[in-house]
């Protein structure tokens, strides 16, 4: 059998390459092949943080539904008790729970907080006291949260007071409170608000064509809810004063009924 030993350095013949095998190892490697390395384990991937108090099915613990009465199973019951696990409280005190941790996030109406108990199948009847407890003691609060809104959505975005009262109401603003709320804009405050939004876009549209820059001007007006008629006297005003001349922009714009979109509250 030829011997293993690996020649040194002071071997003669010896370059410092490594050695080739010789004749009588090729076979052996041949037979036992270098294993092949283990692949890493993949990380594995960290579970979603679950929803602030949401996704969380109570009803059968609440509900009389199930043929037993007693909570089935739901695979969408956390497995360990955390800041989100209602399970063993009553249904008074999860809602007051949700009601709690949506309004820390943000004001809420009282129609938003009732929709959102529902959809945790909170019951009707523990969800209305929960709701009319808020409500006595201020923390729900709608025609406050209507003021708030008109104030910063009017400065804050420049709709206005139909935009204004449309998106109230999707909230759940009752009609009352929405026409106080938007009773805080009066005519003049909304004009000036229109010539405010489009003063840029009247800088930024300069040496365009007169029909071009009408078609952005108004529509600019339009998708933040003011109505024709007030849109074409801020339009004309702003290119008037720019040295246009008022018979072409009439010849753009054409005359608006007055009675379309002069009145921008329903």
């Amino acid at each position: 059998m030829p011997s293993s030993r690996r020649p040194s350095s002071g071997d003669s013949g010896y370059s410092g390459s490594a050695p080739s095998r010789r004749p009588g190892l090729d076979a052996e490697y041949a037979d036992h092949p270098a294993e092949p390395e283990p692949e890493p384990e993949p990380e594995p991937e960290p579970e979603p943080e679950p929803e602030l108090g949401l996704g969380l099915d109570w009803s059968p613990a609440w509900t009389e539904s199930g043929p037993s009465g007693s909570p089935r199973p739901s695979s969408a019951r956390p497995s360990s008790p955390g800041p989100d696990d209602r399970s063993g409280l009553s249904p008074e005190a999860a809602a007051r729970q949700v009601c709690l941790q949506l309004l820390t996030l943000a004001p809420r109406t009282r129609a938003q907080l009732a929709d959102a108990l529902r959809r945790r199948h909170i019951p009707d009847k523990a969800a209305e006291a929960v709701l009319d407890r808020f409500t006595e003691i201020g923390l729900i609060d709608d025609p406050a949260f209507a003021r708030a809104w008109v104030e910063s959505r009017h400065h804050g975005r420049g709709l206005s007071r139909r935009a204004l009262s449309n998106e109230l109401r999707r909230r759940g603003v009752p009609d009352e409170d929405v026409h106080e709320a938007i009773e805080l804009v009066d005519d003049d405050q909304e004009a000036a608000m229109a010539r405010q939004v489009i003063a840029g876009k009247v800088r930024a549209t300069r040496g365009q064509p007169s029909a071009t820059r009408i078609r952005k001007l108004m529509g600019v007006l339009a998708r933040k809810g003011y109505g024709a008629a007030l849109a074409y006297r801020v339009v004309r005003e702003a290119l008037e004063a720019e040295g246009a001349y008022a018979a072409e922009i009439a010849a753009e714009i054409g005359e608006p009924d007055p009675d379309i979109g002069s009145e921008d509250c329903p």
